[in-house]
């Protein structure tokens, strides 16, 4: 009997030519930076060049953060697992790097990055998306760099809370009135989305805080929210400034409009009109800058902003892609002005980088940045928020019930988590306890040099 023919598997053969020769492999797409732009991209990528391509992100966490929600995180509200949502669980056809990224050599198209355990590593790319976002902004101040508390990430939210329970203990402790005084004083420098929901919110929990400590009951907390503008919530409608300054200050907060400070000290702050204001805690939400890989690479910038066109290309690099906060992405509402650094925005030109790079390898057209407002919406903790969807504008428990709705419809993930820890909270004590877990030196503030303008810390929650 003869032997039967043999099978072969095509595909199977495929692959192997691919892999074997560099010319016919599938091209390599990377994206580094793993917030709005960055997260989003890589979603859209997975599901544009599915078989087509290979699709890598590179981020230093594994994890994409929320960061709309990251004031509930700090005053015990939410879980920080609630906020953060897992790379690889969510992004099914992307190959995740966990890695930080130290240059890029746009000629020869490769990445040089840094393992979690310092190891260098080179990757190379046939395109390149730069999505690694923004970082803390500093005014060249006395003292803030040593002394203020940042709020960008995880571990500074969960120092803060740490560093706020800590402050409430030891004033209780404390025989020194002024001492006790300061223990019990919070200044939060930047009234923009991030620092108004956080002293908007930071009143409710030091009333947590101070509602099992007797000795405390008649010691005056104060919050102060100081900013340099006219008013607070200076980039968004008046409207929703006014409703923010009104909840403000029935919770008691002193707001400082067209004030900072001059100098940040170890148990004070001396403000611009001159006033000592004795404290341990200066939260510094001032405003955020490109991360510093965006100087590093070397090709034109605007505003600190990597320079792209109207398509998120980098000109004379077809291969480069820019989104987000690292982008000087043109703003065809406003003629001649670059794209707000906010997480709407992030997010829609994550998702268009996503489009025009799948447009380079033969799937779909590419189109240009256009966008619509969809309004804003700011928590201000308890029952009440701002919001003006579609440009109508709300507030009190309305506009909450709006503000939680859309978060709810905008993170990828935990929903139902989320959603349950809003109702306890709703129903039980918060757990106000020291963890412990993040130390001071391990979330210092980044410095930078103060020709660069400054754009107001936000999230853009809409």
């Amino acid at each position: 009997m003869s032997e039967p023919p043999v099978r072969h598997d095509t595909r199977a053969m495929t692959t192997r030519r691919r892999m074997a020769d560099p010319l016919t492999r599938e091209p390599r797409i990377v994206i580094v930076g793993s917030g709005f732009a960055g997260y989003h991209a890589a979603r859209a990528l997975a599901r544009l060049v599915h078989g087509a391509a290979q699709v890598s992100l590179v981020s230093s966490t594994d994890y994409f953060l929320y960061l709309p929600l990251l004031p509930e995180v700090a005053t015990a509200i939410l879980d920080p697992r609630r906020v953060t949502v897992p790379l690889a669980a969510t992004l099914p056809g992307v190959s995740c790097v966990l890695s930080e990224v130290s240059g890029v050599d746009v000629e020869q198209r490769r990445i040089a990055m840094r393992t979690p355990e310092g190891r260098a590593v080179e990757f190379g790319y046939d395109r390149l998306v730069i999505a690694v976002g923004s970082v803390n902004r500093l005014l060249p101040i006395p003292g803030v760099p040593r002394i203020a508390h940042g709020f960008r990430g995880i571990p500074e939210a969960l120092y803060l809370r740490d560093h706020v329970t800590r402050q409430i203990e030891l004033a209780e402790l404390a025989e020194d009135p002024t001492e006790r005084a300061a223990r019990c004083t919070f200044v939060v420098v930047g009234a923009g989305y991030t620092g108004t929901e956080l002293a908007a919110q930071g009143p409710l929990f030091t009333a947590a805080l101070v509602r099992a400590r007797p000795a405390l009951h008649d010691q005056p907390i104060r919050w102060l929210l100081l900013d340099t503008a006219s008013r607070v919530l200076p980039g968004l409608d008046p409207r929703l400034g006014r409703t923010a300054d009104q909840v403000l200050r029935r919770r008691g907060v002193e707001i400082g409009v067209r004030t900072s400070i001059t100098e940040a000290t170890d148990d004070a702050v001396r403000l611009t009109n001159g006033q000592l204001v004795p404290t341990r805690s200066l939260i510094w939400c001032v405003g955020v800058r490109p991360d510093p890989l965006v100087d590093d690479i070397g090709l034109p910038t605007r505003q600190g902003r990597l320079v792209v066109d109207e398509y998120l290309t980098v000109p004379g690099h077809p291969e480069l892609f820019a989104c987000g906060d690292a982008a000087a992405v043109p703003d065809p509402a406003r003629p001649g002005e670059l794209a707000a650094m906010t997480a709407q925005h992030a997010q829609r030109q994550g998702r268009l980088a996503a489009r025009n790079v799948a447009a380079t390898l033969g799937r779909g057209t590419r189109a240009p940045y256009r966008h619509r407002d969809l309004g804003f919406a700011v928590d201000l903790g308890g029952t009440q928020a701002a919001a003006n969807p579609v440009g109508i504008p709300l507030s009190g428990p309305l506009a909450k019930v709006v503000s939680r709705g859309y978060h709810l419809a905008a993170i990828p993930a935990n929903r139902l988590r989320i959603a349950i820890d809003w109702a306890l909270d709703a129903v039980l004590p918060r757990q106000c306890v020291q963890l412990g877990l993040v130390r001071s030196g391990a979330v210092p503030l980044d410095s930078a040099a103060p020709e660069l303008p400054i754009t107001p810390a936000s999230h853009g929650t809409s």
